[in-house]
């Protein structure tokens, strides 16, 4: 490991523990010296429930519910592992769906100038439509709470992929496009010898960006259906005015979204061209 990364790393230990060192400081409730009134004690603790949690109180619920991940004591209380499990399926099958149609559109985009045309008045009215402006359609025409969401996850994934497959197809070198027609390589043949090894950098790009997109997106969309996932269960934890169970649950969507990220950001790496 290089030294700047070693430097990086502690830098990123240090300002992690001081944060949550202000953090347990700022958040502890205030001493009192006087004696409880008989109404306080009667709404005590319901106010001390609304307090922010400091972050030993959700450190401490996080070894509890990792240490236990996929219990299922019944319709409103499944583990963490369950509930990620739920959404990052959600996630992955709108996410494949969006690939499957997004990659030979932007293909057919790319190296057509004359269907860029005619599809592109299509992308610009629906590309930016908020996600979330189609659930009530979806579960209108569906009538299924969890293919809503993956229909959802369908849509916003869908637009970074296309745009930026058919920016990197029509971004090929004109000279490797001269080498395949002077070998006379079939139009197919060179999609995937030559446009796609080339064009690969920035098509992962357009799922990386996809792929985050659609993780903000199902937290939200759980919300709205219920049901069963991680947007679903911060929401539940709020209703449930349980904040530590919410802060542990937001930064368990951050981890997760990390590591989405992090497998498209290494697959960039794999198939970048270096001169």
């Amino acid at each position: 490991m290089s030294s700047l990364r070693m430097k990086s790393l502690l830098l990123t230990v240090v300002l992690l523990i001081v944060f949550l060192g202000i953090w347990e400081m700022v958040v502890q409730p205030p001493e009192r010296t006087e004696a409880l009134t008989e109404y306080e004690l009667l709404i005590g603790g319901a106010d001390q429930e609304a307090r922010v949690p400091p972050p030993s109180k959700v450190i401490e619920l996080a070894i509890q519910e990792i240490g236990n991940p996929f219990y299922d004591a019944g319709p409103n209380d499944k583990g963490i592992g369950i509930q990620l499990g739920y959404s990052l399926y959600r996630v992955l099958t709108g996410f494949f769906l969006a690939f499957l149609i997004a990659i030979p559109i932007g293909f057919l985009i790319g190296m057509s100038p004359l269907m860029y045309q005619s599809l592109n008045p299509f992308i610009q009215v629906l590309r930016p439509i908020s996600p979330l402006a189609w659930m009530p359609l979806a579960l209108f025409v569906i009538k299924d709470s969890e293919l809503s969401a993956i229909f959802v996850i369908f849509i916003c994934s869908i637009w970074p992929m296309l745009a930026n497959t058919a920016f990197g197809v029509a971004g090929v070198r004109e000279d490797w496009l001269k080498v395949a027609s002077t070998h006379e390589l079939s139009p197919l043949r060179t999609a995937f010898t030559v446009i796609l090894p080339a064009a690969a950098p920035t098509i992962l790009t357009g799922m990386r960006i996809s792929i985050g997109i659609a993780w903000l997106v199902i937290v939200a969309a759980e919300m709205l259906v219920g049901g069963t996932g991680i947007g679903y269960y911060v929401w539940n934890e709020w209703n449930n005015l349980d904040l530590t169970s919410v802060i542990f649950s937001i930064v368990m969507i951050g981890l997760v979204g990390m590591l989405l990220d992090l497998l498209l950001s290494s697959a960039i790496r794999l198939v970048e061209y270096k001169e």
